[in-house]
């Protein structure tokens, strides 16, 4: 009788080791299952914004060639303009594949960055740079494709008087010249190093 018990418990734990072990194996294979169909990264998409001389710029105007994208704003104190310096210097050390390169300036204040400021901001850092902008509502889709961060900042200036900056996050984007999501370049990053991640993939 008491062999019988224990033949029966012991057949009991064995069963259920052997469902736990099933079901560990199974829930491993679904995660690595998950891993390997991850799929692309999803960062980048469709935008319509303004550009030079009020023009509608989208992303199937720069097919064929790359873009390096950033996002800030002209009013922008150090952030924006050391990134552009960086940006700007970097495709200089790239020499004639600079040519398949379009770096892209995208405005997240469109209040105050019209078609013509931003055109005149993005010139100071050279003549290949486009400067785009758009409605409220294009520039956050444009931001959210590329998965940017962004908040309006109010305050007072020194004068007292009502002002207000944009923070935001601060990578350069680089796409193919299919559209499609490459890499990202933290800021920060010295100008040599992003042209070597640049030359990389050209």
């Amino acid at each position: 009788m008491r062999r019988s018990l224990l033949l029966v418990i012991l057949a009991g734990f064995l069963g259920g080791a052997l469902i736990g072990a099933g079901l560990l194996i199974l829930n491993t294979d679904t995660q690595n299952a998950r891993v390997q169909t991850s799929g692309k990264a999803l960062v980048g998409g469709p935008f319509a914004l303004i550009g030079k001389d009020g023009k509608t710029v989208t992303d199937q105007d720069f097919r064929g060639r790359h873009m390096l994208v950033f996002f800030g704003f002209t009013h922008c104190p150090d952030i924006c303009p050391a990134e552009l310096q960086v940006m700007a210097a970097a495709l200089d050390g790239l020499g004639d594949d600079a040519k398949k390169v379009v770096p892209i300036f995208i405005s997240l204040d469109p209040e105050r960055d019209t078609p013509d400021v931003v055109t005149a901001y993005v010139e100071n850092f050279g003549p290949n740079f486009v400067g785009l902008t758009g409605s409220p509502e294009a520039v956050a889709q444009a931001a959210k494709a590329y998965r940017v961060t962004y908040s309006k900042f109010e305050h007072k200036d020194k004068q007292g008087d009502y002002a207000y900056s944009i923070d935001h996050s601060a990578l350069a984007y680089l796409m193919g010249p299919d559209g499609e999501y490459i890499t990202h370049i933290p800021y920060g990053t010295p100008a040599t190093k992003m042209a070597e991640t640049l030359r990389r993939y050209l």
